[in-house]
């Protein structure tokens, strides 16, 4: 359920896109970002700092979507959250010698200390390599490929159907074998606690 809930902006941004325009949609994912940090405080739960993050990064670059009309903040915003935790990670592990993976999963197995090591460093290279991604598919794909090479029904709108589609299908897809790969790695050094 957590999952879900984490992915409920996404999923809303995907619909309302392509049932109106990427200035709905930037709206539409506005709202549910606040909707969600909402939901928690009024139930009295613990708003995670990555919420925080992410509601704050909308806000912004969304707001400067829709104030602007320029689509490109919040092409810009996936790119910027990415980078952010990659900075993060890499900035708690060289400054502070703290590795927040570990902090967040030593509870739940034990590893030898290298393979927290690259567990973390896996992240933070996997936050840049998400945010090279988004930009790529974000601003390569012209209208000229999309008049070219792709047969689909609104042009117009192909570049953004690229992406946003990149936005859920491609960013899941990568994430999903990002942690069944490392997944595969780490059990070969897990220790369980009881």
């Amino acid at each position: 359920m957590k999952f879900l809930f984490d992915l409920f902006p996404v999923i809303l941004f995907f619909v309302a896109f392509k049932l109106a325009d990427i200035y709905v949609a930037t709206g539409v994912a506005i709202a549910a970002s606040f909707a969600q940090v909402g939901w928690l405080k009024l139930r009295r739960k613990k708003v995670e700092p990555m919420l925080w993050a992410s509601l704050a990064i909308i806000a912004v670059f969304g707001g400067a979507t829709l104030l602007l009309q320029d689509e490109t903040f919040i092409k810009w915003k996936p790119t910027v959250l990415y980078w952010m935790f990659g900075v993060v990670l890499a900035s708690a592990a060289l400054l502070f010698r703290r590795n927040l993976i570990r902090a967040m999963l030593s509870e739940q197995v034990q590893l030898p200390e290298p393979v927290w090591s690259r567990l973390n460093w896996s992240w933070i290279g996997f936050f840049v390599f998400m945010g090279a991604a988004n930009l790529y598919v974000a601003f390569s794909f012209s209208e000229s490929f999309c008049s070219n090479v792709l047969d689909v029904v609104a042009k117009n709108n192909c570049e953004n159907n690229v992406w946003v589609n990149f936005k859920l299908f491609g960013g899941m897809g990568l994430m999903l074998l990002f942690v069944v790969a490392q997944a595969l790695y780490l059990a070969r050094h897990i220790d369980e606690k009881p």
